[in-house]
């Protein structure tokens, strides 16, 4: 089980909101490494930018991974509900 990102690139397009992925930052909240909505270094991206491995780091002990994919993809919800983004029906 892996988290189901639909590759909308929104995360990659606020990193100003994440301490940690200051030196990313085009100046703008977008990664640096993002192309198109693709991350160019995904293979070795930072822990904080993949939610699998944050979870076996930091989270295992404190949620259910459906639990803790679940949170993350509010996050994504409402990242789209705050942008221009069209999130599609089910």
């Amino acid at each position: 089980m892996s988290f189901p990102c639909d590759k909308c690139g929104l995360c990659c397009k606020n990193i100003d909101k994440i301490p940690q992925l200051k030196h990313f930052d085009d100046g703008n909240g977008t990664c640096i490494h993002l192309r198109g909505n693709l991350c160019s270094i995904y293979d070795s991206r930072p822990d904080i930018c993949n939610v699998d491995v944050m979870y076996e780091k930091y989270y295992k002990s404190l949620y259910t991974k459906t639990e803790y994919y679940n949170l993350n993809q509010q996050g994504c919800i409402k990242l789209k509900e705050s942008s221009s983004y069209n999130i599609p029906q089910c």
